[in-house]
């Protein structure tokens, strides 16, 4: 399954990398991109990964959650 996340906060690489990290330390995260200039995550994850806890994740780095869309 994927999902597109839209995230504010994020101005540079190394933001996009904390993102990044945080995404793909989430048990059931397979692919992980991540877009700056579009402010937004795509990830492939099991059907077990909540939208709480891609929150969560996003959330604990310092950045904000806008929304989670499955594709």
């Amino acid at each position: 399954m994927k999902k597109k996340i839209s995230i504010e906060g994020m101005s540079c690489g190394h933001c996009v990398n904390h993102v990044k990290e945080a995404l793909s330390e989430l048990a059931g995260v397979t692919a992980v991109e991540v877009n700056l200039e579009a402010k937004s995550a795509v990830i492939e994850a099991s059907a077990e990964v909540k939208d709480e806890d891609i929150k969560s994740a996003i959330d604990d780095v310092g950045y904000e959650v806008k929304a989670i869309n499955s594709q």
